[in-house]
């Protein structure tokens, strides 16, 4: 069974930067695309960026892209989402999520069959 751990979140100022890390536990990381995804209070889960799995084809949400940058490293099995120029309106809880299907690449979150706990991310203005 295959868990995500994410890491990184915290409390931080408009316009600062963050990263937040995922690792994944299992021995076919590399075959599956990762994304990350946030929820707001009183707001449905949205998708934020995608990877996929070699890394070579990434997706950002219009609302980060520009700002955001997803990344992974196949060998230590892990994802990254840098974010910088943060603003108030991205807190929320992060999420790292793997796609259900080896080699498939999609936004939407219901590709998406195993998740982390999440970590949030508070930003002040």
């Amino acid at each position: 069974q295959v868990q995500l751990v994410e890491s990184g979140g915290g409390l931080v100022q408009a316009g600062a930067s963050l990263t937040l890390t995922c690792v994944a536990s299992g021995r076919t990381f590399s075959t599956y695309s990762m994304a990350w995804f946030r929820q707001a209070p009183g707001k449905e889960r949205e998708f934020v960026a995608l990877i996929g799995y070699r890394g070579l084809t990434r997706n950002y949400a219009d609302s980060v892209r520009g700002r955001f940058t997803i990344s992974r490293d196949n060998a230590k099995n892990t994802v990254s989402l840098q974010m910088n120029s943060l603003k108030p309106e991205d807190t929320a809880i992060y999420y790292c999520a793997r796609n259900s299907r080896q080699f498939f690449i999609g936004a939407s979150s219901s590709l998406y069959d195993c998740w982390g706990q999440g970590t949030q991310v508070t930003v002040s203005s």
